[in-house]
């Protein structure tokens, strides 16, 4: 008797799972931690100040006449706003038809913009990218991270802090070992213009070299239970001399650079929050886009440090 195989049976339905499997990262650790306040111009603005520096020479005669008047103007500084934005287009044949994984091809698809927009967004924040007004053809662009920090700036041969502080671009110079000494000398630099950084960021093998900073400590595991051990080959947290730093990993910045900020003193500004806009049919489609208008504001950028251009090779 014949057997009869499913390689020669007809009408066997399809064995498709009903789940996605993305394994594309969401995660946008400063996009995430730094605050969100508001812009209401293309040009967003705000004002730094500081004390005067401290002195010994502070001492007035017995009598003397109330000394002249010495203050100094606060600085204005600001950023332009950047418009990002993604389309998604859909048949109506498509969002109609019974598909596995998702009810409306629309909403999944749009649920994936959003995702990518952010995803933009940190790409951006952590780029060697300065502020542009732009024109009637060219869009404006916001300035960096890169492009503000100047004051606690470290750097190899030949590279260069932005020539002033939120407009123009850094330059890169020769890559060094990475190194504690580094990442310390521009820690304290921080805390001596009045910082408290509370976070440092850097790209994944960024991650693993800081996790063999030797520092003062060994890392130790006891076993109580018969269990099995833990190698434990990671640091997340480092204890300066001035305090905690998380140290976060960031899969979309550069990875010569290590970000040593103060998320307290920097904002995404928002002149147009996310929002969706069904545009105009234009047959049997579906056409919407998703955008933002927003700028990165540096609070004070004294408040943040880089170390560039490191080779973080183990």
């Amino acid at each position: 008797m014949a057997n009869y195989q499913t390689y020669t049976a007809i009408g066997q339905r399809e064995d498709l799972s009903d789940i996605i499997y993305n394994i594309s990262p969401t995660e946008t650790p400063i996009f995430s931690s730094i605050g969100k306040t508001k812009a209401t111009a293309v040009y967003h603005e705000w004002q730094t100040d500081s004390l005067a520096a401290a002195t010994t020479a502070n001492a007035a005669v017995e009598g003397a006449d109330a000394s002249s008047a010495t203050m100094s103007p606060t600085t204005r500084v600001g950023n332009y706003t950047q418009i990002v934005q993604k389309t998604v287009q859909v048949s109506g044949t498509l969002d109609s038809v019974n598909k596995a994984g998702r009810k409306s091809e629309k909403a999944y698809q749009l649920s994936k913009a959003s995702q990518e927009l952010k995803r933009d967004l940190e790409t951006i924040i952590t780029a060697n990218q300065g502020k542009s007004a732009g024109t009637s053809t060219v869009a404006r662009t916001m300035g960096s991270l890169l492009s503000w920090i100047k004051t606690n700036s470290s750097q190899g041969a030949g590279g260069s802090a932005p020539a002033t502080s939120g407009t123009s671009t850094r330059t890169d110079g020769t890559q060094r070992t990475a190194t504690e000494a580094l990442m310390k000398t521009v820690i304290a630099s921080i805390f001596d213009q009045g910082g408290m950084p509370k976070a440092v960021f850097v790209g994944s093998a960024g991650k693993q070299k800081v996790s063999t900073f030797a520092g003062i400590a060994v890392n130790r595991y006891q076993i109580t239970k018969p269990e099995a051990g833990v190698i434990i080959g990671a640091a997340d947290i480092y204890q300066s001399d001035f305090g905690q730093l998380s140290i976060v990993p960031n899969r979309f910045m550069r990875d010569r650079d290590m970000l040593i900020l103060d998320p307290e003193y920097a904002a995404m500004a928002f002149l147009r929050p996310f929002m969706t806009n069904e545009l105009a049919k234009v047959g049997d489609s579906d056409r919407t886009q998703i955008l933002a208008e927003v700028t990165l504001e540096v609070k004070n950028e004294a408040a943040h440090g880089i170390v560039a251009d490191l080779n973080f090779a183990l």
